[in-house]
């Protein structure tokens, strides 16, 4: 594996949940807001943290798994 996970699991849970839900505006706004591309762009990359399990900006500060958990 390239990456090392540093996102626990109650919040991989969360961002999939979140995302998934905040893809709603874009579906329906689509053609009607520019705003829509970048909120649909905003959830695929919360809900694709959340299926992978790391997020580059929390590696980029340094954010490491507890591995007690």
């Amino acid at each position: 594996m390239f990456y090392v996970k540093n996102v626990p699991n109650w919040e991989r849970v969360l961002r999939i949940i979140l995302g998934i839900m905040a893809l709603v505006f874009p579906v329906m706004s689509w053609g009607k807001s520019d705003l829509a591309v970048a909120a649909g762009v905003m959830s695929a990359i919360l809900s694709m943290t959340g299926l992978m399990g790391f997020c580059p900006m929390c590696a980029m500060v340094g954010r490491k798994l507890d591995k007690r958990n």
